[in-house]
């Protein structure tokens, strides 16, 4: 049983289940669940908790499995809290995840907390995680993305009593928000916290959030290139620099952009060949997010632009490795920025039907 988690909070309202099950890269949304399910099973008798972290292909799962049966003398109910950081549970592992899952349907002395890392779909095809979800509730803590920030942060603001401006100031307010935030929510909540403890309830100002909030974003090299796509120019200014100062490889950032690069290729090159575009973006191993871009961006590429652009890529890979190249910056950063720049225009481009190059468009504006 899924259960999404904004509908958690209602769902424990109305009674608790013996069996959870989280998992999701975001630390701040797994702890937040967690806490409210742990609460919300204290305040129905359970009083005794213990947490099993799995680490090593060695693990004693018997330990884990005894667990679920034995109470100690000062408690008629527990928690039974087992953590899989890798989210692998090797054979004996998903053997007892199983037999753990069908030993909670009516258990009403023991409330199991299974916490995961985010899961690709083959681990959610498995046996052991489809007894988990058939046997109890799961819910999935995905990011927040950038787009929805924003709301989120207002959603947050509004809890402790504050909010933004209404209309476009208040938008401004929480773009900035979002700008300084990004990639880092558990920072993101902690500035939120501190908005409560700097001003009283009501309404904030934009100079009371630019004065307070500390510019505490993270960025993944991998939105990076989501943000290229999308024609974000100034974001992905921000994310460079940010990457940069983090001390991100120039080569990971390279090969980010390089590869979308020839993924867009391949893709324009099968659907020229006759092939459906579903079925060659999934060929391209392209899907979520950048499944959605990449069909809004392709018919913008010609054949012509996407050569000229593996030709780019391929000459700040030899700058990133430490060649110079003529009418190209020596600095791998300031090489990596360029190429950037030249995809986001391409990606934001008029669609068209003939042959035309970046350039000779560019000429033309």
């Amino acid at each position: 049983m899924q259960i999404a988690p904004q509908q958690l909070q209602a769902h424990l309202g109305k009674g608790l289940k013996s069996l959870y099950t989280l998992h999701g890269d975001e630390p701040l949304l797994v702890q937040e669940a967690a806490d409210a399910i742990r609460a919300a099973a204290r305040s129905q008798g359970y009083s005794e908790r213990t947490v099993h972290t799995v680490a090593g292909a060695h693990f004693d799962w018997s330990e884990v499995l005894a667990a679920g049966g034995s109470l100690s003398l000062f408690a008629e109910k527990q928690i039974v809290e087992i953590r899989l950081p890798t989210g692998k549970p090797g054979k004996d592992g998903g053997g007892a995840l199983q037999q753990i899952a069908e030993n909670a349907q009516g258990n009403d002395t023991t409330l199991t907390l299974v916490l995961l890392p985010k899961l690709d779909w083959q681990i959610r095809k498995g046996a052991w995680f489809g007894a988990l979800d058939a046997y109890g509730a799961t819910v999935e803590l995905a990011p927040v993305e950038r787009a929805a920030l924003p709301q989120w942060i207002a959603q947050r603001l509004a809890k402790q009593g504050q909010r933004v401006a209404a209309g476009d100031e208040g938008h401004r307010t929480l773009q900035f928000f979002a700008d300084r935030v990004e990639g880092n929510l558990l920072a993101a909540h902690q500035e939120i916290q501190k908005l409560a403890l700097l001003y009283p309830e009501g309404e904030l100002g934009f100079e009371q959030i630019e004065s307070a909030v500390l510019n505490v974003a993270r960025y993944d090299v991998f939105k990076l290139s989501e943000a290229v796509l999308a024609g974000q120019a100034a974001r992905v200014q921000r994310m460079l620099d940010g990457l940069k100062a983090e001390g991100e490889a120039e080569v990971l950032v390279h090969y980010t952009l390089a590869e979308d690069i020839r993924a867009l290729k391949r893709v324009k090159d099968a659907t020229a060949e006759g092939k459906p575009l579903p079925l060659a973006l999934r060929e391209n191993r392209v899907w979520g997010a950048k499944e959605q871009l990449y069909g809004r961006v392709l018919p913008r590429l010609s054949a012509t632009t996407l050569d000229e652009l593996l030709q780019s890529a391929h000459t700040v890979d030899g700058i990133v490795k430490g060649l110079k190249s003529p009418d190209w910056p020596n600095d791998g950063w300031q090489a990596l920025h360029r190429l950037a720049m030249t995809v986001c225009r391409a990606c934001l481009a008029p669609s068209t039907s003939g042959e035309g190059g970046a350039g000779s468009r560019r000429g033309r504006g």
